[in-house]
């Protein structure tokens, strides 16, 4: 792991390597599935990673999210679960962590992310009003949608092109958001949505000089900021190392700081924090809690769990502490990047800069002779695990979905195989098999066919849709 241009926070240590600031205490036995073994797999699986069974997976990079290794602390923190039905002690400690470090002072718990973006969808948004974004996210964007809201895309231009090496590519477009409110007027947007390193896009961040800026201008309008928070973490970081002014802070100052310029923030604690299942809703405005905590008790749970256990909740609570230590968010970003500097170094085409979670190949590059209508990304998908068993994911046209209006595929400008690395759980030895599988089916890319759609379910057809290899002479 040695770098010789490795930095700690930018201080410049020559060819020092470094190490993880944990050691395993526990193992799980993994399985490389023989050649036939994944043909039959896939097979049964339309060709859908998603669709495959984990113990068929070798290297499990198909998300970040609950996937992650909780430390010998998170583990005790499940058996001081409070399982009482209302007023848990774990709900208050995880108030007051969320309110330490995020700053919200007002906390509902959720079983999930989507849980939380399912609330303020439906609470905060009026049929027919706007949803300005930087980039959609693809159940963020259907709870709004199944609200009623119009998703509006203002992330800046950089955010579509691949190679484009800007530093915070997930930044909002000031003139575009400026423009729509122009156009629809400010009784017609709902709220802001901001995310931090925006995933679709290749987990790009957002720099606080820009949250800073779309505050003032939400400000003068009465337009309220709302923040997935679900990689602030990582987020933080990047700000921390690219923008001016941030060098000596801390992840954690940056994260509350960066939160501070918002009006609420909803979170998939299966991510930054570290554990397998949990989520919150945080928000600054008592009355707005109000019907958000009403809310929580027809959807998810009393107001005091909202979907969790006790124990999830005290998992969850140490994760956040866990999370913001800067050593610890520092190996997560480089065992990332060590993954992105091998197909670099082989010339495979990566989304650049790269981003916090994981490594998003340009799958439209990598298959220029594949159509967007035959799936390039899932294709790459397909073909990895057949080669390694190592699982990603397909963030392209099949994510994208169907306009509502027309029915017809959205073709997104960015065309993405996703290798999203769990947090704490594989070895540097893990990205060297998944980086040389990749340099292998790189260098059978010319002969590689694309796929066809066999079944697709009405929401998210990602997670189920099933596929078919595209015959020779077919296409």
């Amino acid at each position: 792991m040695a770098d010789k241009k490795l930095s700690t926070f930018g201080q410049e240590v020559g060819r020092r390597s470094w190490a993880e600031p944990w050691k395993i205490k526990m193992v799980e036995p993994i399985r490389l599935p023989n050649k036939e073994e994944r043909q039959r797999a896939m097979s049964a699986a339309g060709y859908n990673t998603f669709l495959l069974r984990s113990e068929d997976v070798y290297i499990d990079l198909l998300t970040d999210s609950g996937t992650n290794a909780m430390s010998d602390r998170q583990w005790a923190g499940l058996m001081m679960g409070d399982e009482a039905y209302a007023g848990s002690r774990n709900f208050y400690n995880l108030e007051r962590v969320i309110q330490e470090y995020y700053g919200y002072p007002y906390i509902v718990p959720t079983h999930q992310g989507r849980g939380a973006e399912h609330l303020i969808s439906q609470t905060v948004i009026k049929a027919g009003q706007y949803v300005p974004a930087n980039m959609y996210f693809t159940t963020t964007r259907l709870h709004q949608e199944l609200a009623g809201g119009i998703f509006v895309d203002v992330i800046v231009d950089n955010a579509h092109d691949p190679a484009d090496l800007h530093p915070f590519k997930g930044n909002v477009d000031i003139e575009k958001l400026k423009s729509l409110i122009k156009k629809v007027g400010q009784a017609n947007i709902a709220y802001v949505s901001l995310a931090g390193t925006v995933n679709m896009a290749g987990g790009q961040p957002v720099s606080m000089a820009n949250v800073k800026e779309l505050r003032t201008l939400c400000n003068g309008y009465g337009i309220k900021v709302f923040l997935d928070a679900t990689r602030m973490v990582e987020n933080a970081f990047f700000i921390k190392e690219r923008e001016k002014g941030y060098e000596n802070s801390s992840v954690a100052n940056i994260l509350k700081e960066f939160c501070s310029y918002t009006d609420g923030a909803w979170m998939s604690s299966k991510k930054d924090h570290l554990v397998n299942i949990g989520g919150w809703l945080a928000v600054n405005d008592q009355d707005l809690f109000d019907r958000l905590r009403n809310m929580v008790v027809v959807y998810e749970g009393l107001h005091t769990y909202g979907g969790m256990a006790g124990r999830d909740m005290e998992a969850v609570s140490i994760g956040i502490k866990e999370a913001v230590a800067d050593e610890n968010v520092r190996a997560r970003i480089k065992q990332v990047q060590y993954l992105a500097d091998l197909l670099m170094d082989w010339d495979i085409p990566i989304v650049k800069p790269v981003g916090g979670h994981g490594v998003f190949l340009d799958a439209g590059e990598f298959y220029p002779h594949i159509p967007q209508d035959q799936f390039p990304a899932q294709t790459l998908a397909a073909q990895l695990y057949l080669d390694s068993g190592v699982r990603g994911m397909e963030r392209g046209v099949v994510s994208s979905g169907r306009d509502p209006e027309t029915g017809k595929h959205r073709y997104p400008a960015l065309e993405l195989m996703r290798l999203a690395i769990p947090r704490r759980v594989y070895t540097q030895s893990h990205m060297d098999v998944t980086a040389e599988a990749i340099k292998e089916v790189y260098r059978h890319r010319d002969e590689t066919l694309g796929l066809k759609m066999v079944y697709e379910p009405k929401y998210m057809r990602f997670f189920q849709a099933r596929f078919e290899p595209i015959e020779k002479g077919a296409a």
